[in-house]
């Protein structure tokens, strides 16, 4: 009657980046840490450990090997079966591969069974929870395997206060380009380098969006090229020699068109485009809209705090859907908070009571204004509103993109402020 050996192996990676692995047979400590080490790493050890103790035993069952370890699994199935060429060029973990190998031979060469089978961590296995608890005793091995150099180069580089060490892999490649970047930097002054200096410019959601392969490739590209400065405008095209003028083609058929006599000069750059163009001015009220119909509904969603009466506390009723939202003006605003009698229509009677209602404010704090800042302030629509009906406070949400296009924007905008 045969019985089979039921081996549950684990390995892990402690605080001080040295791997512990464990398994029934044994325990110890991976070697070769300077040169980094990864969890999959780890695994290998352990089955190979797990291996070598049933060659000690002279066990002559078969050998069920349970790992958690998907990677473990996939590195390994690669080695079996016919029709595959595998190399060990390349592999960080060729060593202990080999041994792995070496003895998976001698196992078929006797006419033994050797299975690997994945599980599922932490979800009640006992041999499992086992390999877990033995990996934690593990960690105060002196047992050191695996530990010849390969002489690879090791980098370092320090992040949060952290020293990190690795051998040439996609990690340090970044870190080679990022701090190469940072040097260039220093020595350019055009306004590329100026957008990539800047501080609050979304460089970290701009990179994410370019790197989201579910975003269209165009719109990727047609962002890489305005970040580059490379767009096709009439500015760039100048530049290029390619175009001798740098006006807008647009500007001047719309003028045209509106028959302006004296048409003001512009000059077609990415900013112009997107910002000021007016022959562009509807495409961009929709775009807008469209962004901040999707802002606003997010906002909305998010918004989870609780009044005291445990209800929530915002509201936002311009907020209709994904795909609608309503700008509300002055008189909607103070109508909804209770805080204004919106007369009937008729002979403007409730925007003479509003202007009346705002001056009397105003020089009750001795604070100048003239009838443009009224008709100014009453005019004004905001994005969206979010409203605290209970303590009566309004917050006007405005997406803007004016801090990408000028900049002294955000200093000219503080200043009014004050």
């Amino acid at each position: 009657m045969t019985t089979e050996v039921w081996i549950s192996t684990r390995g892990r990676i402690s605080e001080a980046t040295r791997i512990i692995i464990q398994e029934g047979g044994g325990c110890c400590h991976l070697g070769r840490g300077e040169e980094g080490n990864s969890s999959n790493r780890a695994e290998l050890g352990a089955a190979c450990l797990a291996l070598e103790d049933s060659k000690r035993q002279q066990d002559r069952n078969p050998v069920i090997l349970l790992s958690d370890s998907a990677c473990f699994l996939s590195s390994s199935q690669k080695w079996t079966g016919e029709g595959k060429s595998p190399s060990m060029h390349g592999n960080p973990d060729a060593n202990i591969m080999r041994d792995i190998l070496q003895l998976l031979r001698e196992r078929i060469d006797q006419g033994l069974l050797t299975i690997f089978i994945k599980i599922k961590a932490h979800r009640g296995d006992p041999l499992n929870e086992l390999a877990d608890r033995w990996a934690d005793e593990g960690r105060q091995s002196e047992n050191i395997r695996w530990s010849l150099p390969t002489n690879r180069p090791i980098f370092y580089w320090t992040d949060n206060s952290t020293t990190h060490r690795s051998p040439m892999n996609s990690t340090v490649k970044k870190r080679i380009d990022l701090q190469v970047s940072q040097q260039q930097l220093k020595i350019h002054t055009g306004s590329t380098a100026k957008f990539l200096t800047r501080e609050d410019s979304s460089r970290d959601l701009l990179g994410k969006f370019h790197k989201d392969r579910s975003v269209w490739i165009r719109a990727r590209q047609r962002v890489l090229q305005c970040l580059s400065y490379q767009f096709p405008c009439a500015l760039h095209l100048k530049q290029w020699g390619i175009l001798n003028d740098v006006k807008c083609r647009l500007c001047e058929k719309y003028y045209k068109e509106k028959n302006i006599p004296e048409p003001p000069d512009t000059v077609e750059s990415v900013g112009h485009i997107q910002c000021y163009c007016p022959a562009l001015q509807l495409p961009r009220i929709a775009l807008h809209h469209g962004i901040w119909r999707e802002l606003m509904f997010s906002i909305r969603k998010s918004s989870t705090e609780l009044n005291d009466a445990s209800e929530p506390r915002w509201h936002f009723p311009s907020s209709l859907s994904p795909e609608a939202h309503a700008e509300w003006g002055l008189y909607k605003i103070l109508e909804y908070m209770g805080l204004h009698e919106i007369l009937p229509p008729g002979a403007g009677k409730s925007r003479a009571k509003l202007r009346k209602d705002i001056e009397e404010y105003h020089t009750a704090y001795a604070i100048d204004v003239d009838d443009t800042d009224i008709d100014t302030f009453i005019a004004r629509r905001p994005d969206g509103l979010a409203f605290d009906k209970e303590k009566k406070l309004c917050v006007s949400l405005e997406y803007t993109r004016a801090m990408d296009t000028n900049e002294d924007w955000a200093e000219k905008k503080e200043q009014e402020e004050k």
